[in-house]
C-alpha cells in the first residue's frame, strides 16, 4: 500500500469483479442498440477503458471535460464545459460514464445540457455514489459501489493530480491530503 493511503475502500480484485458485473448489466440492456459512452474527464478514464473492454455489444466512445467550481473537495454545481463531445448525440443510446457522484449538481448540469440534444436514451452508468452527499436526485441506472462520505483516490480518482493509477480505492491520510491541498481538514 502506498505510504499516504490511510486505508482501502476498494480492492483491485473487488474492483474488477464489479465492472465485471456492470458490463454484463449493460450490454443485456443495450443488445442490439447504437450505444455511445460518455467518459467524463479525467476521473472516469480508468473505468471506462475496463467497462468498454468488458461489454459484449459494440460501442463508441466520446469524452467530456467538465469544471465544477468550488473549494478542492466540494462542488458548488457552477460549471462549465472545457470539452464537449466531438459525436452528435441525437438519436443515439448515451450512457454517461462517472466515476463518482457527490452532490449531484455537475452530472445533474451534464444530464440536462445532454438531453438537450435529444438522444435517443439518456442514461449513467456511476463507478462510486455517496448517497449522504446528495444534494439533486438523479437517476443513476448503474452504480458500482456506494462509499461513505469519505474523499477517496485511485482508480482515476486524483486528490492534486497524484493518486490516479492506484489500482484501488482508498482514503488519504488526512495530514497527506492538507499538505497537498494547503486545506486543513482536507481529504474528509
Amino acid at each position: 500500500m502506498n505510504d499516504a493511503i490511510d486505508r482501502i475502500l476498494v480492492t483491485r480484485e473487488r474492483l474488477r469483479q464489479r465492472v465485471d458485473e456492470l458490463a454484463v448489466e449493460v450490454s443485456a440492456d443495450y443488445e442490439g442498440r447504437d450505444l455511445l459512452l460518455v467518459c467524463v474527464l479525467r476521473g472516469a478514464v480508468f473505468f471506462l477503458a475496463d467497462l468498454a473492454r468488458a461489454l459484449t455489444v459494440p460501442c463508441a466512445i466520446d469524452f467530456m471535460a467538465v469544471s465544477s467550481y468550488g473549494s478542492a473537495t466540494d462542488s458548488s454545481g457552477v460549471v462549465r464545459i472545457l470539452k464537449d463531445l466531438d459525436t452528435d448525440i441525437a438519436d443515439r443510446d448515451v450512457l454517461i460514464v462517472e466515476d463518482i457522484i457527490d452532490s449531484g449538481l455537475t452530472l445533474s448540469y451534464l444530464l440536462k445540457s445532454l438531453s438537450a440534444r435529444h438522444p435517443a436514451s439518456l442514461e449513467i452508468c456511476a463507478l462510486l455514489t455517496k448517497p449522504s452527499r446528495r444534494r439533486i436526485n438523479l437517476p443513476c441506472r448503474y452504480v458500482g459501489f456506494e462509499i461513505p462520505d469519505d474523499f477517496v483516490v485511485g482508480y482515476g480518482l486524483d486528490l492534486a493530480e497524484r493518486f490516479r493509477a492506484l489500482e484501488y480505492i482508498g482514503t488519504v491520510k488526512p495530514e497527506v491530503a492538507a499538505r497537498l491541498t494547503g486545506h486543513e481538514g482536507a481529504g474528509t
